[in-house]
């Protein structure tokens, strides 16, 4: 097991939901090293390595990717699609962090490869318990596959 950095990468458009979200993540104590993506053509840009990314040793491929679904530029239905289509990352781990709670915007995100879907909370409590919830999971209990990263 490796004793490396996590890294997640947050997708989200919202300055104010990430910045709860990192705060949530701060107040859990937990380790990680956190990218962060205004919209969806941003995550992709990471994720690909393009221009100001293109250095993998500044900006490493994260760990798991929680991604809003309503963003500017790409939303994150077609950043899921990108993934699908790309060999090395289409088994990241992808927890899909929106405020929707609507049948057809879960089973859309399922069907486009999110292997889970959590529906913002409308507190900083609840954010905090879903990142514990999040790393007992993800960051710890889950064994991720084995992706070239």
């Amino acid at each position: 097991m490796t004793t490396a950095l996590k890294t997640i990468l947050i997708a989200d458009d919202s300055v104010e939901d990430v910045f709860i979200l990192e705060r949530a993540i701060q107040k859990a104590g937990i380790n990680v090293s956190i990218i962060k993506a205004g919209d969806g053509q941003e995550a992709v840009d990471y994720l690909s390595g393009k221009g100001a990314f293109e250095n993998r040793s500044a900006h490493p491929l994260p760990h798991l990717l929680l991604l809003d679904l309503k963003m500017p530029k790409m939303d994150g239905f077609d950043v899921l699609c990108w993934l699908q289509r790309q060999p090395t990352l289409k088994r990241l781990p992808v927890t899909v962090l929106t405020s929707s709670n609507q049948d057809e915007d879960v089973d859309k995100a399922y069907d486009l490869g999110a292997n889970s879907y959590v529906v913002k909370p409308v507190s900083i409590d609840g954010y905090a318990g879903v990142v514990e919830e999040l790393r007992d999971y993800w960051l710890k209990l889950n064994r991720p596959p084995s992706v070239v990263l």
